[in-house]
């Protein structure tokens, strides 16, 4: 756990259909039609009504990302974050995996959320390393909540321990780095 300013961020080995937060994030494909992994399991554990309202969505550019309502979830909103393909990280993987968790807390900041839940974006089906990803998810995070002030809670909803032990890694470097670059205290 890392507690940054206003917000606390935490690693938690859930499923994130079931978390009671503002918003969980979506790791979706290009139509926001649905697909396998956290995407399907989103799809069924909200209803159909989310698939109606994501027909009227017009589908998501990668490294983008869409805001509905949570319908049948704990969550009040989805937010549907197109995340790449990993091609050996040549194509702007990188960049356009830092704009997936940006537009998230931006929209998330523009609807006033409080929480919101992240899956390890990528890292199923479009194979994108584990450790790069997690590196990015958090370093973004991280490097965006001072744009996004609404924003207490920020839970890294991970499918298994070993992605757990890498997110739990990853904010403790965070929580080193940030200890380091405090300013020093004042001798009373």
């Amino acid at each position: 756990m890392l507690t940054i300013d206003h917000c606390t961020l935490e690693a938690r080995v859930v499923d994130i259909t079931t978390l009671d937060v503002d918003a969980i994030v979506n790791a979706a494909n290009t139509s926001l039609l649905g697909g396998g992994g956290v995407d399907g399991a989103i799809h069924r554990a909200a209803g159909r009504e989310l698939l109606r309202e994501c027909e009227t969505l017009n589908g998501c550019a990668t490294g983008d990302a869409k805001i509905t309502r949570g319908y049948k979830l704990p969550a009040k909103h989805v937010i549907h974050a197109v995340g790449p393909v990993w091609h050996g990280g040549g194509r702007g993987e990188a960049e356009l995996l830092v704009s997936c968790y940006r537009r998230s807390l931006e929209l998330a900041q523009h609807a006033r959320l409080k929480g919101i839940a992240f899956p390890a974006i990528s890292c199923g089906v479009y194979r994108y390393p584990p450790d790069a990803a997690v590196h990015i998810a958090v370093s973004t995070v991280i490097d965006t909540l001072p744009h996004a002030r609404s924003i207490e809670r920020v839970v890294f909803a991970c499918f298994d321990d070993a992605m757990f032990r890498r997110y739990e890694a990853r904010l403790e470097a965070g929580y080193a780095t940030r200890r380091d670059q405090a300013p020093p205290s004042k001798p009373a």
